[in-house]
């Protein structure tokens, strides 16, 4: 059982050994329907969001600051879901010693799976204030949601995204390496580091005040826009004012919390080893429920979505 657990991970000049399904608890049974399952999620998520985008892209009816940060929510679930879930399928038939990924392909799938969690706080807390500016301001949405505000708003998210993940990696790239196990399902920046021997204070310090200031600024600006959002529905008193607020904050905001409670409970099983291999598998559904969920969600709440989908049905049957 020991030679087991330490399977699959040896480091060797510039390649790292990598068990994907190393502690996911999956049996041989099980082998095939979890292929498969993956494989048609990841199919599904591809389809559905590049359906998202395709559509927004074509209807000049959506070129809206909504739709267009959806555009890039689905972009972004796109890339989170790919950089993850093609390389698990490809090392699961294989016999765990032949399981190896370069070091580079392993910071880059960790780049790319910690941009993904990033952004996918900073583009709702855009979202969020977008539709502020639509309920408290509809008068001056065009001015303050105007695209010189949507390009700033969508460069920081994307450019600061980046610059952070990178120095969260650039700590650990500096750092020698002594151990060969990769303590995880797939690459990301815990797993890198702890392969190391050398002291990791600056590591676990900086990830730590990342992640709290994201979460903190992500939490904020949601209770801020709909504390505002609301005291604007009660004070106006306007069906309409509120049918609009339900109609678009309810799918933000469902949005927003399959996000935020798929990573606390990531967080939440971190602090209990004993289930460190259910905390791998919440890991990996992070990358498939929140991608699969958000086109769902707003292809069936979204008013506008419903239209264009029609126009486009009518233009198909003409």
């Amino acid at each position: 059982m020991g030679q087991q657990t330490h399977r699959g991970c040896f480091l060797h000049l510039s390649h790292v050994v990598l068990s994907p399904l190393e502690g996911l608890l999956v049996p041989a049974s099980f082998l095939t329907p979890a292929f498969l399952g993956l494989f048609f999620s990841h199919l599904f998520i591809v389809t559905a969001n590049m359906g998202v985008v395709a559509l927004i892209c074509s209807d000049s009816a959506l070129h809206q600051p909504m739709y267009i940060l959806l555009c890039q929510l689905s972009i972004n679930d796109i890339l989170g879901n790919t950089a993850l879930v093609p390389r698990l399928l490809y090392d699961m038939p294989r016999p765990p010693r032949r399981r190896l990924i370069s070091l580079g392909s392993c910071v880059v799938q960790a780049f790319i799976t910690h941009l993904f969690g990033t952004n996918n706080h900073t583009i709702l807390m855009i979202m969020a204030f977008d539709r502020y500016a639509a309920i408290c301001t509809p008068l001056r949405y065009s001015a303050v949601m105007g695209t010189r505000t949507l390009v700033t708003l969508t460069a920081a998210a994307w450019g600061g995204g980046s610059v952070l993940v990178a120095a969260l990696l650039g700590l650990t790239l500096r750092l020698s390496r002594c151990r060969s196990l990769l303590l995880n399902a797939y690459c990301d920046n815990a797993s890198l580091f702890k392969l190391s021997c050398e002291n990791t204070f600056i590591n676990n310090v900086y990830g730590l005040t990342f992640s709290v200031v994201l979460l903190t600024s992500s939490i904020g600006a949601i209770v801020v826009t709909y504390s505002y959002i609301t005291a604007a529905c009660v004070t106006k008193r306007s069906r309409s004012l509120n049918r609009k607020a339900l109609q678009t904050c309810s799918t933000h905001l469902l949005l927003y919390l399959v996000m935020f409670l798929s990573g606390m409970l990531i967080i939440a099983l971190h602090r209990y080893p004993q289930y460190e291999p259910y905390r791998k598998t919440t890991t990996i559904l992070f990358n498939i429920i929140p991608p699969a969920l958000n086109p769902v969600i707003y292809g069936f709440q979204c008013h506008e979505i419903h239209q264009s989908l029609r126009r486009l049905n009518k233009g198909y049957d003409q």
